[in-house]
């Protein structure tokens, strides 16, 4: 094969012993050099953890990812829980595995759920994120675009407690308001409270009552024709599964001559690993193997996007707005401006004439993206 040269390229004439490369070109190597740039450049990911005190939310993320992200936390007795409000609490840890660095965030909602009057405990949770996806905006309309930090929240793992007969109000509320702002994923917490026909028992009554309620959580992609049978039968099995029954430990115990991270009890030993007692690696492998891809492209491309759209609709109709708005009073010439002031005035209207561009050109971004 001869390759056609201009300018600095130099044809090249195959020869009978280059048979094997004579058609090859090169574009083969392109997820070689996506996994070297992304390795060099890293991964974030930013994790909400939700639910009332006493669920074991910090201890089975210190199991996911095997750190201890809560080690100096103070534990408030009960007459400083009941001032407590809604807070949320960052963590932010840098984990490298086989040469892979992710920074991982963890946000905590303390006092979530530990009010006699929980109404209104969604509302700060929605106005943090919200504030996240209001200052990657701001990053991505500036000049640096090329440094944006993404502080998104990509998921949001409730824990439901394993008490009861299904979902309470207080669930109800807070997934419905969380559902087209991040994605949910409902789980049933401290599972080993429950025998395996009440888990099953409970993960049909939440599963009924989310699809007849209308909540929209994390749906699982589907796989696609071409993946090979155990890739298809582990997502099988993750989509069963949910929502996951989990259990959380920091203990090392010793079962069948062999140390485990599990829980100790009278009667026995709950392994954390063991798909038999519970679906923590279903969790851990949905979480980091799997999807945590997909949970980014989904914060992305539809909640990200949708906040977008929004903001630049307000935009649109403050601008129209204040094209349409005449004083009714006849406006008398005014003294002639200093110099500083035409030069204020020149700089407004720059900036005003900057901030229309930016909102047509994403406006015809916009109209692209629908074609």
């Amino acid at each position: 094969m001869t390759v056609a040269s201009s300018g600095r390229f130099r044809s090249r004439v195959a020869r009978p012993d280059d048979k094997e490369e004579k058609d090859y070109v090169g574009f083969a190597s392109l997820p070689s050099q996506l996994h070297r740039k992304s390795v060099k450049k890293g991964f974030d990911f930013t994790l909400m953890v939700a639910g009332e005190s006493g669920l074991g939310k910090s201890t089975l993320v210190n199991s996911l990812f095997l750190t201890d992200l809560h080690k100096d936390r103070k534990l408030l007795n009960a007459e400083e829980r009941i001032q407590q409000t809604v807070e949320i609490t960052k963590h932010t840890v840098d984990i490298e595995e086989k040469g892979v660095k992710l920074k991982l965030t963890i946000l905590d909602t303390p006092g979530f759920g530990d009010a006699v009057d929980n109404s209104e405990c969604w509302r700060r949770v929605i106005d943090f994120i919200d504030q996240q996806f209001e200052q990657y905006f701001r990053d991505e309309s500036g000049l640096n675009r090329k440094n944006i930090q993404d502080n998104r929240v990509h998921c949001c793992l409730y824990f439901i407690p394993p008490f009861g007969h299904g979902l309470r109000p207080v669930d109800i509320e807070f997934m419905k308001r969380l559902q087209e702002k991040v994605n949910v994923v409902p789980l049933i917490a401290k599972a080993d409270t429950l025998t395996p026909a009440e888990v099953r028992r409970l993960k049909e009554r939440l599963r009924e009552e989310i699809d007849k309620l209308g909540i929209k959580i994390y749906q699982f992609p589907d796989c696609d024709s071409d993946e090979d049978e155990d890739f298809k039968r582990q997502d099988r099995e993750l989509k069963e599964s949910s929502p996951f029954a989990v259990i959380g430990s920091n203990t090392v115990v010793e079962a069948r001559g062999q140390r485990v991270r599990g829980r100790l009890y009278p009667w026995g030993i709950v392994e954390v690993e063991n798909p038999a007692h519970c679906d923590f690696v279903k969790l851990r492998t949905m979480l980091v193997r799997t999807h945590m891809h997909d949970l980014k492209d989904l914060t992305s491309d539809l909640h990200y996007e949708n906040y977008r759209a929004q903001c630049i609709q307000n935009m649109t109709s403050m601008m129209s707005a204040d094209k349409r708005v005449e004083s009714p009073i006849p406006i008398l010439p005014l003294a002639t401006p200093s110099a500083e002031a035409e030069k204020l005035i020149q700089r407004k209207d720059e900036e005003l004439r900057r901030m229309q561009q930016m909102l047509q050109k994403m406006q015809q971004q916009m109209h692209e993206q629908d074609l």
